[in-house]
């Protein structure tokens, strides 16, 4: 690697990590504002919050990286073209792929890295994101009494608090309404109380001052009595307000959290299941077109030559009648065994879509490449303004392509490898045709004179 090399590839360190972090930046804020209804008011611990987000960065990151790419490219070739260094390297002998030489091989690395992320610390990052985001919504917010409101956040009872000193914790004007039985009265009230939760957060612990209890049994005014107390504790049961962890094995995978290993045995086994059902398909009309025909034994047949057969004659009379006997069953039959066609065909059909997806994003740092650095060269794209403006145009055309395709591969429209890879081909495309014209043209071009060019016969 000679020194131009190593410039060029030091010219692309810095767009790269600044391209990468705003796109992963525009990614956390959305994330956070769709999850923050889940995480504001729970009493959460902040390395649970931070968890979560480093967790949700992995995706992140398998999107912004190939962005980062391109937009790496336009900035660097943009500057070289503004700078006329383009110019000079090719006046001493050099081409636009000897140029794009280094940086091909960093975003082969890229690509190399990237699919092993993908593969291998996404799942398991994703897997344990879905965890931890179950956790935090199972776990109640936080309890508090307000002055003058009713709290019904204790399953079974109401609280009413007249006063409480924010300073203190101190209540005043107590009133508890027990609900846990429908057919008694049970209604507590204090001057004065305190309020605080056991240990481990399993029961609130209530301990009141100079009150009384009523309660009211089914047998009406006469089963009706009053308690007076100078000090009375009432445990309530508060499940749900501590935050616990599952078990990471009890809750299952999906797609987007498996190794490739492990969804290409899915689909294998789907594949088998699905031939499997069809199998049973053609057999059973088979078998149940004998019956109807007239032909003895024909259950115990596997596959029947109707040519080498003599079917006996008979009556439209004795036809309808088997037709009536059997016509309900070999319905119900064929309509099981076709939804477990179908249920197992499109369980296939989307883990393929997961499989290929996992090539197909971090192959686009290398189809980048090829667009970023004409497009660069082109437009003399090195301020951020032009750089970050043909970027968003292509990451709208790639990703437009990606989710569309994956859209409608799930619905079985196009295959899971044409859909995946639409969008690199696409783009793949797009990057030759640029690379080949500004290699065997003039670098200084217009935009809209591109545009024509790429157009021209």
């Amino acid at each position: 690697m000679n020194i131009i090399d190593r410039y060029i590839l030091r010219a692309h360190v810095g767009p790269f990590i600044f391209g990468s972090s705003i796109v992963i930046f525009l990614f956390l804020m959305q994330f956070v504002i769709r999850a923050i209804d889940e995480l504001v008011g729970k009493g959460l611990d902040v390395w649970v919050i931070i968890q979560l987000i480093i967790l949700n960065l992995s995706w992140m990151a398998v999107l912004a990286i190939p962005i980062g790419v391109l937009f790496s490219t336009l900035m660097a070739f943009g500057n070289m073209a503004a700078a006329h260094e383009v110019t000079i390297i090719k006046a001493s002998g050099g081409s636009l792929i000897r140029m794009m030489l280094p940086v091909i091989l960093a975003g082969a690395i890229l690509t190399t890295g990237l699919f092993w992320f993908n593969d291998r610390v996404l799942p398991e990052a994703n897997h344990q994101a879905k965890i931890l985001m179950s956790d935090i919504k199972r776990k109640k917010p936080t309890f508090s009494l307000e002055s003058g409101r009713f709290s019904s956040d204790l399953d079974g009872y109401t609280i009413l608090t007249r006063q409480v000193d924010s300073l203190t914790g101190d209540l005043f004007g107590v009133t508890i309404y027990d609900h846990r039985k429908v057919n008694m009265l049970n209604v507590v009230s204090a001057d004065t109380g305190q309020v605080k939760f056991n240990n481990d957060f399993t029961k609130l612990v209530l301990t009141l001052f100079d009150g009384e209890i009523h309660q009211m049994e089914p047998g009406g005014v006469k089963s009706y009595r009053v308690i007076d107390f100078k000090k009375h504790i009432i445990s309530i049961p508060a499940s749900g307000f501590s935050f616990e962890r599952t078990d990471e094995d009890v809750m299952s995978r999906g797609d987007r959290e498996m190794r490739i290993a492990d969804m290409r045995k899915i689909t294998v086994d789907s594949d088998k299941k699905s031939d499997e059902a069809t199998g049973r398909i053609n057999l059973e009309l088979q078998e149940h077109f004998g019956y109807l025909s007239g032909m003895p034994d024909t259950s115990k047949q596997k596959i029947i030559n109707f040519g080498d057969i003599k079917m006996p004659k008979l009556t439209e009379k004795e036809i309808l009648t088997r037709v009536n006997k059997r016509l309900g069953f070999l319905r119900s039959k064929i309509q099981s065994d076709l939804y477990q066609e179908n249920e197992y065909t499109r369980r296939s059909r989307q883990y393929e879509v997961e499989i290929q997806k996992k090539y197909a994003i971090p192959f686009a740092c290398l189809v980048f490449v090829f667009v970023g650095c004409p497009l660069g060269i082109i437009t003399k794209g090195g301020n951020f303004g032009i750089s970050a403006a043909i970027t968003l145009g292509f990451y709208i055309i790639y990703w437009v392509c990606l989710i569309g395709g994956e859209k409608l591969a799930d619905r079985g429209f196009l295959s899971p490898v044409f859909s995946m890879w639409l969008g690199n081909i696409v783009i793949a495309v797009m990057g030759i045709i640029l690379t080949l014209r500004v290699s065997n043209e003039t670098f200084s071009i217009s935009l809209p004179g591109l545009i024509r060019k790429l157009f021209r016969r």
